[in-house]
């Protein structure tokens, strides 16, 4: 079926193919109030040897917002289903998946489904669960959680201008805070709302147990959203993982600094 096509996965999700169209796959997921273009510095470092694939989620960037549905959408299973629909509908194999924060869950759960489809899972400051819990550091109280989220219910634009600068960290660098908010704010706030409220109050912690597929795990060494001790947690109970603390600060190193992200990707591959 051809990406254009009407009603198609790559439609729907806005799917771009470019790169070494011969070369082993890279399909990269974006995280909360992204697109396709945070990955803008990173494919480029790839093109020349990789077929590389893009999409938007459902309800951000140039998606087809009609196709959100807020039953479907309602946990990352259904995003994970997005991604393995566009992985059978371009027929791709072997894929390399580089995933950032909740992107990444989402590959997870979509590997641990078909893992004979992927050959490397790549997790950029992912996160299982961003709400503490008895025994766990996920970086966010209950009560925090519960009050970000309301303040993105009732003013979605307002929380996406303070939240943007949070969650890019590089204070020094504000110009990159301002690019996150403007993300943001290119999505529907209601889709955003919702898509928040499903990534903030995902746990996940129990599939990483079931990946099977070769995993990296890029960590920055100063990230808000996903701290130290979540990395470490996802390293320990991912089975064949390999983990990397990055010297990038902030929950965004694909865009801050994409030249170490696909560093450290590259070696992995090699």
């Amino acid at each position: 079926m051809s990406p254009l096509t009407k009603g198609s996965a790559a439609q729907r999700n806005n799917v771009q193919v470019s790169g070494n169209l011969s070369g082993p796959v890279m399909l990269f997921a974006h995280g909360f109030g992204g697109s396709h273009d945070s990955w803008r510095f990173v494919t480029p470092e790839f093109s020349d040897t990789h077929k590389i694939v893009v999409f938007d989620h459902v309800g951000s960037g140039a998606s087809d917002a009609a196709a959100y549905d807020r039953g479907k959408y309602d946990s990352l299973h259904g995003y994970a289903d997005d991604i393995l629909e566009i992985i059978t509908e371009l027929q791709l194999e072997d894929v390399i998946f580089v995933g950032h924060s909740v992107g990444s869950m989402m590959g997870v759960l979509a590997a641990n489904r078909a893992p004979e489809r992927f050959s490397h899972l790549v997790l950029v400051g992912p996160s299982p669960r961003y709400v503490d819990d008895e025994g766990y550091i996920g970086g966010m109280t209950q009560q925090g959680v519960a009050e970000l989220l309301d303040s993105s219910d009732s003013n979605y634009l307002g929380w996406s201008s303070v939240m943007g600068p949070v969650i890019m960290g590089n204070a020094d660098r504000p110009e990159l805070g301002q690019a996150l908010v403007e993300s943001f704010q290119t999505v529907d706030p209601a889709i955003a709302a919702h898509f928040a409220r499903v990534t903030f109050l995902s746990d996940n912690r129990r599939d990483l147990a079931d990946v099977v597929v070769p995993t990296l795990i890029l960590q920055s060494s100063d990230d808000v959203i996903a701290p130290l001790e979540v990395g470490e947690y996802v390293n320990e109970h991912t089975s064949n993982s390999t983990y990397v603390v990055m010297t990038s600060r902030g929950h965004v190193p694909n865009l801050s600094d994409p030249a170490q992200v696909a560093h450290h990707i590259r070696t992995y591959l090699a």
